[in-house]
C-alpha cells in the first residue's frame, strides 16, 4: 500500500490517501489539543500511543460485531483504514456527569447517570460543536432517521463492551464521544477511540487518566494514557 498526498490535517492526526481509492493512511501526531484547537501542545510519545490504543479498541469492537474503519497497523503511529464519507455528528455516551454536562446542567461531577444517557454534537469547531438533537440532524441531511438509529445502538454497544473492559481493569468508563460514517452503504466506526476522546477514572481514586490531564494542567498526560494501556494490556 502506497502512501500518497496528505488530505486533510486535522488537530491531532494526519489523513493521507493511497493507491487504494478505497484506503487511507492516518497518521496520529504528537500534537495535543484541547478548547476546539485554542490550546495545543506536543507530548513525547502521545502519537504512537493513542495510535496503538486505538487499533487495539478497534478490534474488541470488530470481534464484538461493531463494523470499524480499522484495518491494521502500518508503523508505530500509523494505521491503514477504510475510506468513509464522514457524518458531522458527533456521538456521545455519559455513564457519570463530567465536562460539558455538568456546565450545561450544573449537577455534581461523578454522579452516577442511570440509564447512560445518549447525546449528539454537531463536528464543528468554529461553532464549539454544539448540542443538537435528532430532529436537527434528520432536518439539515446529516443522516438519516435509520443511519442515527444504527449509529445510537452502535454507541450503547460500544458503551458494553468497553464498559466491562475498562472495569476489569479497574477503571470507571466515564463517558465517550464517537464518529460514524458510510462505507459501501453501511454504517461503521471512525476516527478514533483513545484516551482523547474519552474520560477514564481510577474505580478506587477517581485519579483521571484521559486528556482531563492536559484540559486541567493536572501533568502527567502521556504516563496517564499509558497507565490505562497497561491495564488493559494494549501493547505498547
Amino acid at each position: 500500500m502506497e502512501k500518497r498526498e496528505e488530505l486533510y490535517h486535522g488537530k491531532a492526526k494526519s489523513v493521507y490517501t493511497t493507491d487504494d481509492a478505497d484506503r487511507l493512511v492516518l497518521l496520529f501526531r504528537n500534537d495535543t489539543s484541547a478548547f476546539d484547537g485554542k490550546r495545543i501542545e506536543q507530548l513525547d510519545r502521545k502519537g504512537m500511543v493513542n495510535n496503538k490504543f486505538n487499533a487495539f479498541i478497534m478490534q474488541k469492537l470488530e470481534a464484538a460485531g461493531i463494523p470499524t474503519q480499522f484495518d491494521k497497523l502500518l508503523a508505530d503511529n500509523e494505521v491503514l483504514v477504510k475510506k468513509l464519507a464522514m457524518i458531522p455528528v458527533e456521538c456521545v455516551v455519559r455513564n457519570y456527569a463530567a465536562g460539558s454536562l455538568v456546565r450545561r446542567l450544573g449537577v455534581e461531577e461523578g454522579i452516577q447517570l442511570n440509564p447512560p444517557t445518549f447525546e449528539l454534537f454537531l463536528k464543528n469547531d468554529a461553532l464549539g460543536d454544539p448540542f443538537i438533537n435528532e430532529s436537527h440532524v434528520q432536518a439539515f441531511g446529516w443522516a438519516t432517521l435509520e443511519q442515527l438509529a444504527q449509529m445510537k445502538a452502535y454507541s450503547f454497544k460500544v458503551n458494553e463492551v468497553l464498559g466491562k473492559l475498562f472495569d476489569d481493569a479497574g477503571l470507571m468508563l466515564v463517558d465517550f464521544k464517537l464518529e460514524f460514517g458510510v462505507f459501501h452503504g453501511q454504517i461503521v466506526l471512525g476516527d478514533e477511540f483513545s484516551p482523547d476522546g474519552c474520560r477514564l477514572w481510577d474505580k478506587e481514586t477517581r485519579k483521571k487518566l484521559d486528556k482531563d490531564r492536559f484540559r486541567q494542567g493536572l501533568g502527567d498526560v502521556i504516563e496517564g494514557y499509558e497507565e490505562v494501556a497497561r491495564r488493559i494490556g494494549v501493547p505498547l
